[in-house]
């Protein structure tokens, strides 16, 4: 579904991406994983069409994502959650669910899949006309994830979801989107956190320093002796 082949990009002189190459086949799960700085969310920037690539190529589908727009990226099933969440805090739960389904695609079963997102989370719908500025952290990385959901994405990419959560809310957060996997829905999860990143990952990739420097099968790269090494202290 979407590969990506010699990216190198950056922030004006500043070259954060050297070389950067994977893939994400349809209906898979993959997880990046590296320390702060990496470059980790600048390659899913690149993905979205938030920042430019220098060099290198991006296909997804087929089509050359590079020459288009990121409106465009959003409408052909690209859904980007940012760190952070991203959600509009001074209006509600389900006005921003509405403004989610921005595809044109999406926009005539909204209704329906805000019915659709309210099942995955009740307490949304609970919460649907309390400003989303207002909700504890793990109810807006839940809304970020419904918001993102309405645009019927074919592509999930997920910034450091479990960034901020409590432990027992991380637990919940890795189940809600290993069952979105389970919908068809590929994904492609950034995390610091090495354990759950790679426990609900079909593969995986680790990132230093800009450079893709291994991948493989999530079960066989957690138990790698380097990556216990320099990401679980073992």
């Amino acid at each position: 579904m979407l590969i990506i082949s010699s990216i190198n990009a950056g922030y004006g002189d500043l070259q954060v991406l050297y070389d950067v190459s994977m893939d994400v086949k349809d209906g898979e799960v993959v997880s990046l994983v590296g320390s702060n700085g990496a470059g980790k969310t600048t390659i899913l920037r690149v993905i979205s069409g938030l920042e430019p690539a220098k060099s290198g190529s991006i296909e997804f589908d087929g089509i050359n994502l590079l020459s288009k727009k990121a409106v465009d990226r959003a409408s052909l099933g690209i859904s980007h959650i940012p760190q952070g969440r991203g959600i509009l805090g001074t209006l509600t739960t389900l006005e921003n669910l509405k403004i989610g389904a921005y595809p044109k695609i999406a926009r005539a079963k909204s209704d329906e899949n805000i019915k659709r997102v309210f099942k995955m989370f009740p307490i949304l719908e609970e919460r649907q006309n309390q400003m989303a500025g207002s909700l504890s952290g793990g109810e807006q990385q839940m809304l970020a994830i419904a918001r993102a959901l309405q645009s019927e994405p074919k592509l999930l990419m997920l910034d450091e979801p479990s960034l901020g959560l409590a432990p027992k809310i991380v637990n919940e957060m890795f189940d809600i989107i290993s069952d979105i996997a389970k919908l068809g829905v590929s994904i492609l999860i950034v995390e610091q956190n090495v354990v759950q990143a790679f426990s609900i990952a079909n593969r995986g990739y680790v990132m230093e320093n800009g450079r893709i420097v291994m991948e493989g099968i999530a079960s066989e790269l957690i138990n790698n002796e380097q990556v216990r090494t320099a990401y679980l202290g073992v």
